[in-house]
């Protein structure tokens, strides 16, 4: 293996406070505007636990949907005492403030006539927000909670868990809403899973290059030299001549991909270079595992 270069530095920054409460507050005010300002206009049914507050509140007699989000919540953040831990519970307690406050207290209204471009700007908006939040050591409270402990053990997606639980949701609300109604608020569901999952894998997202030549060993050193990142060597053997080769393996950005095509290509004209995409690199001088 070829040593990367230096390391970048440690988890201080991702782990420092003010730098979790922007990313936890700011998030949290983009979901809590999205949803007060296009989808309560609209009558949609957003996405998990503030969904059903929603559904409740147009009960008779009962209280407001950032009164039944809170309430929600409760059993949920036990859940999160026992299985994630006391930072990542107190997080989610101010995201989970920050939105029922947010929510209770503005007044504000996008203006968005067309149903279709409400439940897409809607989904876009509030599935970004929860996705920034969700890049900090808490959740938005609520599934995330589930879906945080389902990621961490599991690795099962959290806008895909997102999607089938309103899925269900919306399923069961066919007895209560027109179907015009919960189709646009699925529509709203699938753009914000969407746009958790982008979220979450923006940062971290890379290709990996795989480059097969004679002359693997002079373009590694241009790797190392001009692109300063490290690569890795994996031992491979020809299915027609048996012959060993060496396979370069370097992961990238999309910004240095072109530079990296042009070392190889300039090096070996005949070379093979595979590039893939990754949803997400963790590790060596990557981005670093979070610890809740």
């Amino acid at each position: 293996m070829i040593a990367a270069g230096p390391r970048h530095g440690g988890r201080g920054f991702v782990y420092s406070v003010p730098w979790n409460l922007l990313l936890i507050t700011s998030g949290s005010l983009l979901f809590a505007v999205a949803i007060k300002g296009i989808a309560e206009p609209h009558g949609f049914i957003p996405a998990g636990l503030f969904g059903v507050s929603i559904l409740l509140e147009r009960l008779p007699g009962t209280p407001g949907a950032g009164l039944w989000y809170l309430l929600l919540n409760l059993p949920l953040f036990a859940v999160a005492w026992l299985f994630i831990g006391r930072r990542f519970l107190l997080y989610s307690l101010v995201a989970m403030l920050v939105t029922a406050l947010s929510y209770s207290l503005l007044r504000v209204d996008f203006g968005i006539q067309d149903q279709l471009y409400a439940a897409v700007t809607c989904g876009a908006l509030s599935g970004a927000g929860a996705g920034i939040v969700l890049r900090s050591l808490g959740s938005n409270g609520g599934l995330d909670v589930v879906g945080v402990i389902l990621w961490q053990r599991y690795n099962i997606g959290l806008g895909k868990f997102y999607f089938a639980f309103n899925f269900l949701l919306f399923s069961a609300s066919l007895l209560v809403l027109e179907i015009d109604l919960i189709i646009a608020s699925l529509i709203l569901v699938f753009v914000s899973s969407v746009a958790v999952e982008y979220c979450l894998s923006f940062f971290s997202q890379r290709k990996v290059a795989m480059i097969i030549s004679p002359r693997s060993e002079e373009i590694a050193e241009d790797i190392l030299q001009k692109l300063k990142i490290g690569a890795t060597f994996l031992e491979g053997r020809g299915a027609m001549g048996r012959e060993r080769k060496q396979v370069l393996l370097a992961v990238i950005n999309n910004i240095q991909l072109k530079r990296l095509e042009e070392l190889v290509f300039t090096r070996d004209p005949h070379a093979l270079m595979i590039i893939e995409n990754t949803f997400m690199v963790i590790g060596s001088t990557f981005s670093q595992r979070k610890i809740y």
